[in-house]
């Protein structure tokens, strides 16, 4: 009877798991090739505690900085990712949204996009991009970003897709403009009532003189 093959053996003659195998294969997506995560999954990590700062440049403008470790939630699949030592550059737009709890403490969501510029290989000391380069991939994503906000704000809505209300100013104005509104749409009615009164009259007028000399 012949033996069964160990696990052992079974373990290394087993293929990668189908993860990391459709992580690493080459994929398109509207004609350029790419490797990595399938367009539409998702990824989930954990923020350490990090270190944001930030400077006030205008009233309305701030320059922010933010240094922290972030963890994977679960584990990635064996034999899947860059080689440790990989760096990206990514290009982050977003709304935070930020709300006061005391005199020390907000409560802060951040949602938006982030983009990549470029990247690093690992034992690599070259970026995949020029700076020159970076600056027209930062550019191209940018402009998108505005032809999207002016589709949104043409067909009336706002950077969140919502319907914007009018503000209290507004209304007040739009409540004040009707009635003269209204005014000027009566006096237009009365304007085309009157011609034909006045031609009555005036048809009259001529039916008397006529009879008056014969």
């Amino acid at each position: 009877m012949a033996a069964k093959p160990s696990s052992a053996k079974q373990s290394m003659n087993e293929p990668k798991s189908g993860l990391a195998v459709s992580f690493n294969e080459f994929k398109k997506y509207e004609g350029q090739r790419y490797t990595g995560m399938k367009i539409g999954r998702s990824h989930k990590w954990y923020y350490d505690r990090g270190e944001w700062k930030e400077t006030k440049i205008t009233p309305d403008l701030w320059q922010i900085g933010y240094a922290v470790t972030k963890r994977r939630a679960g584990r990635a699949p064996e034999g899947s990712g860059v080689p440790v030592g990989t760096q990206y550059h990514w290009y982050v737009l977003a709304h935070q949204n930020a709300t006061k709890q005391s005199a020390n403490d907000y409560t802060t969501s951040l949602t938006g996009l982030k983009f990549k510029i470029a990247h690093k290989r690992a034992g690599s000391e070259k970026w995949s991009a020029t700076p020159k380069t970076q600056r027209k991939q930062m550019i191209m994503f940018l402009k998108s970003i505005i032809a999207d906000l002016e589709k949104q704000n043409d067909s009336g809505g706002d950077v969140l897709s919502k319907r914007r209300r009018p503000a209290p100013a507004e209304r007040r104005k739009a409540r004040a403009a009707r009635p003269s509104v209204k005014r000027a749409t009566r006096s237009r009615h009365a304007a085309r009532r009157v011609p034909p009164q006045r031609h009555v009259r005036r048809a009259t007028r001529v039916h008397h003189a006529r009879r008056s000399r014969l």
